[in-house]
């Protein structure tokens, strides 16, 4: 027997966040987006970066653990009073990943049939050169509505942060953030 759901799997799917393990990982990327920008605003020079995934993220960078604490309280706060624009960061891996992919797609095409010789592939350099241009230009909006209808949700639904651990590392400080839904 084949189960059919009474809901469609979408709904279902935003009725019962917890069960989903795409819509957490959404919410805790967009969780670690708003923590890095406020992270961000308090120490503009200081690099951090951010790993997300279902059960929570991780936040690399020379920040305290208490720091880090408050923020992401601060970052929850923020995203349910409706800071939506908190969920969507200018330096996310989703602006670089389609940005690299549209580029590469745009050489591949600009070198579609060349010849075999280096003078050839020489001579096509400035057309591959324009069409990476375009497509990087053209690209630049395109990552954060990514980010905005896909790689995130700034509706964090009852999502919480529940305990932020300090990995041990001699090198650069590295703090695991477990969430949960409330």
């Amino acid at each position: 027997m084949i189960y059919q759901p009474q809901k469609p799997l979408d709904e279902m799917m935003h009725t019962y966040p917890h069960k989903n393990p795409v819509s957490r990982l959404q919410r805790n990327h967009a969780l670690e987006h708003a923590t890095l920008q406020i992270l961000s605003k308090k120490n503009p020079s200081r690099p951090i970066g951010g790993i997300s995934g279902p059960g929570g993220f991780w936040v690399i960078g020379n920040t305290g653990t208490e720091e880090l604490c408050e923020a992401v309280n601060e970052a929850i706060s923020r995203l349910h009073s409706g800071q939506s624009s908190l969920a969507i960061h200018p330096y996310c891996g989703t602006n670089f990943a389609i940005a690299g992919l549209l580029a590469g797609i745009a050489a591949w095409l600009g070198m579609l049939g060349v010849g075999k010789t280096w003078r050839q592939k020489l001579d096509r350099l400035p057309l591959v050169v324009t069409l990476v241009t375009l497509v990087m230009i053209l690209a630049q909006p395109l990552g954060p509505l990514l980010q905005a209808k896909l790689t995130t949700r700034a509706d964090l639904n009852g999502l919480k942060g529940v305990e932020v651990l300090r990995i041990p590392n001699n090198a650069l400080p590295i703090h695991r953030v477990l969430t949960k839904y409330s």
